[in-house]
Formats: C-alpha cells, structure tokens, sequence
C-alpha cells in the first residue's frame, strides 16, 4: 500500500477534519508510531498508529455541535440581504435549557457554521457544528444520512404521482435517487431523502403537480427536532449520534 498524507489519513479515520489535523500537527500534537509529525504533507502507511497528545484530545473534545429549529425567513449559511443568518440567532437568550445546564460561551462560536442547508421558506431542524468530523459525516461523506421531512401540500395527490416522488423524477439533467414518500393524510406528505439537491422537495413537488405550502425537516440521521422550540437551540448531547 502506498504512504498517504497524515491529515488525510486522520480524517478518514474520523480523528478530526483535515484541516483540524493540520492545525494539532502545527502544534505539535501528533505521532505517528512514536514519532512527533511537524508536517502536515507527511506521508505515512494507511496501517500507522497515530496518537494525539492529550492536549489535543481536550481541545477536540472541547467542540460543540448545536441543534437548532430554524424559522422560516432564516439563512442557513451565507447571509442573504435582510434575512438574518442562522448562526446570529445562536444566542444565550434562545437557548432551550431543559435537558441541560450548560450554557453557551463566546468560544463556542468560534467556527460554528452550519454541516448542510435548510433553505429559507422552510424551517426545522438545522445543525451547527465546530467540529470537523460531525461536519464531514453530515456533507462530506461517501455515506449519504437519511433526512426526514413532512410537507404540507396543495394539489391533488394519485397514486402515478406518488409512485414518481418515490423513483423517476430527474433534476437539472440527473435522475434523483430513490426515495421513501409517504402519504400521512390529504394534505401531508413525509418525505425521506438520502441526497439534498437545492430545494429537491420543492422541485420535486412541482413536477407532479402539487404545491408546498409548508416544509419542515424533522429528522437527520438518528437525531430528530423533537419538542425544540421554533426558533430555539440546544447542544447535542455527548451520547447522541447521527
């Protein structure tokens, strides 16, 4: 097998993102079998031990991932003119503090930016992370993460038109990967998708004739919204997982 970069490698091996692993090799923190790597364009073997000083465990350990339900009218990501970004709303004030005391520090946004988008007309479950691994199974992955939303719907619904949404639509030039669409009652529909191609359930619903009037995503792997308040955040909790 042939030697590969040591931040790379790192990352593959879900320690950190390469960029983390570049930043706890500038500082020394990194051995790669009992040898102290100061490059991160080191080249190791894929089967190399690496270990991490316990600094740089403290400080991966130290990153925050954040739950948030976002409002409609919110950006996810880059600001958009006279519509608030999501992460100026990660504040003390709209913490939602039932399942813990932990309360949200200044370093705490340092970094934070959203893994994945939730467009501006639609609202629910968003997540905002400095933690580069959460980052990386959430868009960065080869293993897609199941999403779940509900739609609210206005048109007439067949069965032709539901068996399309489930497999045969085509956007932009490529067919969509199948996906699970269900009826929960006349005017609902949960959709769950394994890609998130730019406002998919939109499109998708336009091209079987039916309108969105309300889309809210309400689960991400295997963390759901749950009772989170609009509007409101909490912190991921330590024995939660995607």
């Amino acid at each position: 097998m042939e030697p590969t970069r040591i931040a790379k490698l790192m990352a593959t091996r879900g320690l950190c993102s390469r960029r983390e692993a570049e930043h706890l090799i500038a500082r020394g923190w990194v051995y790669a079998d009992g040898e102290l790597i100061t490059e991160p364009g080191k080249r190791v073997m894929p089967e190399a031990d690496i270990t991490l000083d316990n600094r740089a465990s403290a400080l991966l350990k130290s990153k925050i991932t954040i739950l948030f339900h976002k409002p409609v009218g919110v950006v996810s990501g880059q600001p958009e003119k006279g519509y608030p970004p999501a992460v100026s709303l990660i504040t003390p004030e709209n913490q939602y503090r039932q399942a813990t005391a932990r309360t949200l520090q200044p370093a705490h946004l340092h970094g934070l930016a959203p893994a994945g988008r939730l467009d501006i007309d639609s609202h629910g479950l968003l997540v905002l992370t400095q933690d580069g691994v959460v980052a990386r199974q959430l868009v960065g992955s080869a293993k897609k993460i199941d999403k779940e939303y509900l739609v609210r719907f206005g048109g007439e619904l067949t069965d032709d038109k539901l068996m399309l949404l489930n497999h045969g639509l085509v956007l932009d030039g490529k067919p969509l990967m199948p996906a699970q669409v269900s009826c929960e009652n006349e005017h609902q529909l949960k959709f769950i998708l394994w890609e998130g191609r730019k406002r998919q359930i939109r499109r998708m619903c336009a091209m079987v004739g039916l309108t969105v009037i309300r889309l809210k995503r309400t689960r991400i792997g295997n963390i759901t919204l749950g009772d989170l308040p609009y509007g409101k955040w909490r912190f991921l909790d330590g024995n939660e997982r995607f």
